[in-house]
């Protein structure tokens, strides 16, 4: 047992090993990191959506900006999209579950806002059509996503694609490169 719990912890290891060696990750982070930077000062708002556990990622990520992470200091408006439960179940009853987070974000975002979408295949129907209506909309998009990219891939106007096929290995990576992002926008504006 020991051993497998062993092998499990190494392939986390290994992959966020596999993600300092791929340098154009870092490259795109510091991209994400000034435009989250620039959204937040110009008073726009930050957006993160996911299914399973990225939703638990993107409420987690949602309230490191809106609550606090390491500084106490004042919100910034961030909210994960799926959080209204009165909402999601009445569109997904009465249009389709693929539209929760497009039909959202028609009522909610504007020009310079960021929609942060988290999907280890990339191809999520409910994500990809956010992406596309955000498109729309004149929303930033950055896609967290697995190796490939998948649909996302097209989509996102910076994509963040963890190199691995394996759903708990990119979802742990989502977390750490989440984290680094809501750090280094928290510094960036309060210092």
């Amino acid at each position: 047992m020991q051993t497998k719990i062993n092998s499990i912890i190494n392939a986390s290891i290994q992959v966020k090993q596999d993600i300092i060696e791929k340098g154009e990750l870092a490259v795109t982070l510091e991209k994400v990191i000034a435009v989250i930077t620039h959204a937040f000062q110009n008073g726009n708002s930050v957006y993160f959506a996911g299914n399973g556990g990225s939703a638990a990622d993107a409420q987690h990520l949602a309230a490191e900006f809106s609550g606090r992470f390491y500084k106490d200091r004042k919100a910034l408006p961030s909210e994960a999209l799926h959080c209204n439960t009165s909402y999601l179940t009445a569109v997904a009853n009465d249009y389709s579950y693929d539209v929760i987070y497009s039909r959202l974000l028609e009522g909610l975002a504007k020009p310079g806002d960021v929609l942060v979408g988290l999907s280890t295949s990339g191809n999520s129907g409910n994500i990809v059509k956010a992406f596309e209506k955000s498109k729309e909309l004149k929303v930033v998009t950055v896609g967290f996503t697995g190796a490939k990219g998948g649909k996302m891939k097209e989509l996102s106007d910076y994509l963040i694609n963890v190199p691995s096929t394996d759903t708990p290995r990119i979802q742990e990576s989502h977390i750490l490169l989440g984290h680094i992002i809501c750090e280094l926008v928290e510094k960036n504006i309060f210092g």
